[in-house]
C-alpha cells in the first residue's frame, strides 16, 4: 500500500470515528434534554415501569417509581395505575404484586390498580402494559421511570401505538455525577441498539 493510500485510509478511519463520536454525543444530548420533560397532562393512567424487589419491599429505585404515580393519582392527574414487572431470580413475589402491596397500603384503591407479572425487559414492560391499557379502555398514559430512562420508554410505549407521555421520578438514587453519568452511558447504547433493531422505525418485538 503506497504511503498516499495509507494516509487515505486514515483519514477516513478518523472521519468515521469523529461522526460517530459526534452522533452519540447528539444522542445523549437528547436523552439528558428529554430527561428534564414532564407532560402536564391529565391521563388515564400511569404505566410504571419494573425494578428490582428487596426481600418482598420495593428497592429503593422502584419505590420512588411507585411513590410518584401515588402522588399522579393522588393529585388527579391520572385514573388507574397499571405496574409492571414480573418475577426476578430468588424472589417470591412478581415486581408488580409487590408494588401493587405497596401502593394499597398507602391508600390507592385495589380497583385502579392493573398489574402484568410476565416482563423481564422495559420492552416487556411496555408491551403487557399495552395489553391491560386494551383491556381496560386506558387510551392515554404517563409512562413513570427514573428521568434518564425516559426517553427510551416513550420511545418504545408511542412504537406500540400508545398515545404515551413522561412522567419522570421527581426523586432518584442516581443522583452523583458518577452514577448519573454511568446510566446516561448505559441508556445511550441502549437507546441506540434498539433504533438499530427496529431500523429506526416502530417496534417490533425487541427486548430491551
Amino acid at each position: 500500500m503506497t504511503s498516499n493510500k495509507f494516509s487515505l485510509w486514515i483519514w477516513i478511519y478518523w472521519l468515521l470515528a469523529a461522526l460517530i463520536m459526534a452522533q452519540t454525543a447528539a444522542v445523549m444530548g437528547s436523552i439528558q434534554a428529554f430527561s428534564t420533560l414532564s407532560a402536564p397532562v391529565k391521563a388515564d393512567a400511569a404505566i410504571v415501569l419494573g425494578a428490582a424487589v428487596w426481600r418482598g419491599q420495593p428497592s429503593p429505585v422502584f419505590r420512588e417509581r411507585i411513590n410518584h404515580a401515588i402522588e399522579l393519582y393522588q393529585d388527579g392527574q391520572v385514573q388507574k395505575i397499571i405496574f409492571t414487572g414480573g418475577q426476578g431470580a430468588g424472589d417470591d413475589q412478581a415486581e408488580s404484586e409487590v408494588a401493587r402491596l405497596y401502593a394499597i397500603a398507602r391508600g390507592i384503591p385495589e380497583d385502579v390498580i392493573y398489574i402484568e407479572t410476565l416482563s423481564t425487559t422495559t420492552y416487556g414492560n411496555l408491551m403487557e402494559a399495552d395489553k391491560l391499557a386494551e383491556q381496560h379502555g386506558v387510551d392515554c398514559v404517563l409512562v413513570v421511570s427514573d428521568p434518564l430512562h425516559m426517553k427510551r420508554a416513550v420511545t418504545m410505549a408511542q412504537d406500540l401505538g400508545l398515545e404515551a407521555h413522561p412522567s419522570p421520578t421527581t426523586t432518584s438514587r442516581y443522583q452523583s455525577i458518577y452514577t448519573q453519568l454511568t446510566f446516561l452511558i448505559r441508556e445511550t447504547f441502549t437507546y441506540v441498539l434498539y433504533l438499530l433493531q427496529t431500523g429506526f422505525s416502530p417496534a417490533g418485538g425487541i427486548s430491551l
